[in-house]
């Protein structure tokens, strides 16, 4: 112990009592760093909250301009992809006009309006920026024709495209036996009898040979598989399976029946170990 009776501040493991005088108010005070800590970070939350409504009030107002400004009204619009199709048409369809507000134009809704169109597979619709719409369209291709009362395009998947306006020579044979109802239904789903006929053209065409060019005619109305015509009139009776072997046999029977004098009005497929003709010898 300190012998002069004073405190040391090397003294360890002391603690020092208050010796000064405290009037009553300080006496009352508490120090708090807790407290001090609540108040910066009230602080900070009212900076963030106070830009956030400066950022909010800026993006409400550049939205404002944006859908009312005269420089991003729509000053032309681009077709691309369209052949069959007339532009017009596919601007007309798409509820696009110059003048509107290309923020106040849906993209999405347009492209659905287009794939509405017969014509038309898939659409896509894109804006430009500032005042620009570009439009893509992918139109379908017409495959083959249809006798429904009148002559129309289907394309590959059995979709009806539209009636034809002038008179062609289709490369494929024409599909028959529909009705006017189910190729109406046709705009929006393929018939499953007119997959049926497509899948036999596409049968025919894989023989690369000159039997395409043979066949003038499918007729999908029989319950017992699909009848087909040669250009010359002969029915052929083909069965609802096994294409690809009764396609060969039929080729090399037109072959034999073209270099003899019957005539002979109908081929009868559908038996697997014998080919039958009528008006001719059983082969």
């Amino acid at each position: 112990m300190n012998p002069s009776g004073l405190l040391s501040p090397r003294a360890i493991g002391h603690r020092y009592e208050d010796i000064g005088d405290r009037p009553v108010f300080i006496a009352r005070q508490r120090v708090s760093r807790r407290s001090t800590r609540r108040w910066r970070g009230l602080g900070r939350v009212l900076l963030a909250g106070t830009l956030i409504a400066l950022g909010c009030a800026g993006a409400g107002a550049a939205m404002r301009y944006g859908l009312s400004a005269p420089y991003f009204a729509v000053a032309a619009i681009e077709v691309q992809g369209a052949s069959r199709l007339e532009v017009a048409q596919i601007i007309e369809t798409a509820g696009i006009q110059v003048g509107t507000n290309i923020f106040r134009l849906s993209p999405y809704e347009a492209a659905k309006r287009l794939e509405y169109l017969p014509g038309i597979r898939h659409a896509e619709v894109i804006r430009e920026l500032p005042n620009r719409v570009k439009i893509i369209v992918e139109e379908r291709r017409p495959f083959t024709l249809v006798h429904a009362g009148r002559l129309h395009w289907i394309d590959e998947e059995g979709v009806a495209i539209g009636s034809l306006p002038h008179v062609v020579a289709p490369s494929t044979p024409v599909i028959s036996g529909l009705t006017p109802e189910e190729l109406e239904t046709m705009r929006e789903h393929p018939s499953p009898r007119a997959r049926l006929a497509i899948a036999l053209i596409r049968a025919l065409l894989r023989r690369a040979s000159l039997l395409t060019a043979q066949i003038s005619e499918i007729d999908v109305s029989r319950p017992d598989g699909p009848v087909l015509y040669t250009v010359d009139g002969v029915e052929v009776r083909l069965g609802a399976d096994e294409w690809e072997s009764r396609l060969g046999r039929l080729e090399s029977v037109l072959q034999e029946i073209a270099s003899t004098p019957d005539a002979v009005t109908s081929i009868d497929l559908r038996f697997r170990d014998q080919v039958v003709l009528n008006g001719g010898l059983p082969q």
